[in-house]
């Protein structure tokens, strides 16, 4: 297997995964989005709230919110020492407190642990009129994105490495003025010049000239968006060491079978 890295920002890799096959690029997808644990809302105790919206449609505003995840900190509660009695290895205490007239945003949360605190500090939350005002005690743990959503710290999707192929029909002069330069004429034949910005509106305008899309079923591009709870690099790492624990495991159990 070879790896590239095409593009890196902040928050958003496009890399290539060479010599492999679809169901391993599937399953590095479903691990990193639904296996990668990171830390969000559990719980909200209502000290205060005469704000327009019900305690439970704030909750589950707040339990959206990505929050800084530190993992070399926290433990799943499973797997804590405590036993499930919660304590500063398994949850992370949050309090929140405004008052009108204001919008209250994801920054008014403070964190008793400055390394996990809010992703983005302008997240809406609920906006308050004169007077109104919300006080409450927040609880976050860790999950996993296959327990629910809200834990799931990125979105990961891919295509197999795409190719132009053209017949005596194709329309090649009106693909190539038409992809604004994304297709260059190479010969005969046509060559994509970038494929980091391919997408499903070049490839419809390609079939539309009788110009035929071939998707490779050994190279693949793939694309990883963070929403803030961990690094890129941190996202991937943690979803292959996960991969590897899981085959270990499935390892011992054939073996008793035998």
């Amino acid at each position: 297997m070879e790896c590239k890295v095409l593009k890196k920002e902040k928050d958003v890799i496009v890399f290539s995964i060479d010599k492999t096959n679809p169901a391993m690029v599937n399953t590095i997808r479903r691990y990193a989005m639904n296996y990668v644990p990171t830390l969000a809302i559990e719980e909200v105790e209502f000290t205060e709230n005469n704000s327009a919206l019900f305690d439970e449609m704030l909750a589950h505003r707040l339990g959206l919110i990505p929050l800084k995840t530190d993992l070399k900190s926290y433990k799943e509660i499973a797997n804590c020492k405590c036993k499930n009695k919660g304590c500063a290895q398994c949850k992370l205490v949050l309090t929140l407190k405004a008052k009108g007239p204001c919008t209250v945003y994801s920054g008014d949360m403070v964190s008793k642990d400055p390394k996990c605190k809010p992703a983005f500090d302008k997240i809406p939350i609920v906006k308050l009129l004169k007077d109104q005002e919300v006080k409450m005690n927040l609880t976050a743990v860790l999950g996993t994105g296959g327990e629910h959503a809200k834990f799931s710290p990125c979105l990961m999707y891919y295509w197999g490495f795409p190719s132009l192929k053209t017949t005596k029909d194709s329309n090649t002069s009106e693909v190539v003025v038409k992809s604004n330069g994304m297709i260059v004429k190479k010969g005969s034949d046509l060559e994509i010049k970038d494929v980091v910005v391919w997408n499903e509106a070049l490839e419809e305008m390609c079939e539309k000239n009788n110009v035929e899309v071939l998707h490779s079923d050994e190279k693949f591009i793939c694309t990883l968006e963070s929403w803030g709870q961990l690094e890129l690099k941190e996202i991937l790492t943690e979803a292959i060491k996960v991969f590897d624990t899981k085959l270990e495991e499935f390892v011992k159990l054939v073996k008793k079978l035998k």
